[in-house]
């Protein structure tokens, strides 16, 4: 009771301090929703970053230095998952550690009862009540690339909102027994869907990588919900409408950036 009366005092006395005019330009060019966002979503979404920017432990690795505009943008994206959901802040993440590109980590596997170790190349990774993992070159790939529906950031905290009941099924929690029945059915045949149109070398809107599982399928689907909404729509309006259910938004009606143009 202490702390959490302790945590809101603090929360309140950060959200009374003037949102920094460089953190807003951070926001509107690097954030693109942002700049088409009434202004009191705007506020809404100021209001996340700043709280989130300063509850995490944030770390540059392999000699990344930290910026605001690092911050701020991851922040931005991060929040912007929550604005519609009832939420703590990603109040499980602890840290995030921001590298400068793609990084290894050590993996194992084992076959035929051989375990053998090696190192797998990584752009984000979420654990647990731990961190969340990602490449800045990575993420801004996908800044310059805004609308194609791929996301690193909106991907790995995906991952966290999945694990807040312990299970990464690709099931976050819902609200009702009617939506997670609801949730079971379009997810799946949607889930199916995919690993047959990757079996058969269709080109997707939603990333092939989500048919690994039904955790990376909830990821990817994520993504492509925020940053390419009106295509998800036209293309899958039941798994739109399911994940505008559940996260309160409706980002097909957002006025999406101008895609890069190709030179060829």
């Amino acid at each position: 009771m202490i702390l959490s009366w302790w945590k809101r005092r603090r929360r309140a006395n950060l959200l009374a301090t003037p949102f920094p005019n460089p953190w807003r330009d951070i926001l509107q060019r690097k954030v693109w929703p942002y700049s088409v966002f009434p202004a009191e979503d705007q506020q809404r979404l100021r209001n996340c970053v700043q709280v989130f920017v300063a509850e995490k432990n944030w770390e540059g690795c392999n000699g990344l230095v930290l910026t605001d505009e690092i911050r701020v943008t991851i922040a931005g994206y991060a929040c912007l998952l929550l604005l519609g959901l009832d939420h703590d802040y990603f109040s499980n993440v602890l840290s995030v550690l921001v590298y400068p590109a793609d990084y290894r980590a050590p993996v194992k596997s084992n076959h035929l009862g051989v375990v053998v170790e090696g190192e797998d190349g990584r752009h984000g990774e979420a654990w647990y009540r731990g961190p969340v993992i990602l490449s800045w070159s990575e993420i801004e790939e996908d800044i310059t690339h805004a609308g194609d529906g791929e996301n690193l950031i909106l991907h790995e905290f995906a991952h966290q909102l999945d694990m807040l009941n312990r299970v990464v099924d690709g099931t976050p929690p819902l609200h009702s027994r009617h939506q997670a029945e609801r949730w079971h059915r379009v997810m799946t045949a949607e889930f199916k869907r995919l690993i047959r149109d990757s079996r058969h070398g269709r080109p997707t809107l939603i990333d092939a990588y989500g048919a690994m599982n039904e955790a990376e399928f909830f990821a990817v689907a994520t993504e492509c919900f925020f940053d390419a909404g009106a295509e998800l729509r036209a293309e899958h309006p039941e798994l739109y409408d399911l994940l505008s259910e559940y996260y309160g938004q409706d980002p097909a009606a957002w006025r999406q950036p101008l895609r890069p143009r190709e030179v060829g």
